[in-house]
C-alpha cells in the first residue's frame, strides 16, 4: 500500500466517522478521533452485519483493502452513541 492509498483510506474512515458522530449527535473530538471512530465503526458494523447475515451494500476497495462504508457509518454511530452516553456528565449537585 502506497502512502497516497493509505491517506485516502484514512480520509474515507474520517468521513465515515464524522458522519456516524453526526448521526449519533455526539462529537467525540477532532479529525484524528473521527478517523479512529471510523475504523472502530467499520469493525463494529462488519461484526453486526456478519452476525445478522446482512449484505455489504457499499464497499470501497483501495489496494485490496476493503472498507465497508455503510457499515462503518452505522457502526461509528453506534460507537459514538455508546461512548457519548457513558461519558455524559451527571447532574450537578449544588
Amino acid at each position: 500500500m502506497t502512502l497516497v492509498e493509505f491517506l485516502l483510506l484514512l480520509l474515507i474512515a474520517g468521513l465515515a466517522g464524522a458522519a456516524g458522530q453526526s448521526i449519533a449527535g455526539y462529537h467525540l473530538g477532532g479529525c484524528l478521533v473521527s478517523v479512529v471512530v471510523g475504523f472502530v465503526g467499520a469493525f463494529i458494523g462488519m461484526w453486526l452485519a456478519r452476525e445478522l447475515n446482512l449484505p455489504e451494500p457499499l464497499v470501497i476497495t483501495i489496494d485490496s483493502e476493503a472498507f465497508p462504508l455503510v457499515w462503518s457509518v452505522i457502526g461509528s454511530a453506534l460507537f459514538a452513541l455508546i461512548v457519548g452516553l457513558l461519558t455524559r456528565p451527571g447532574p450537578r449537585l449544588v
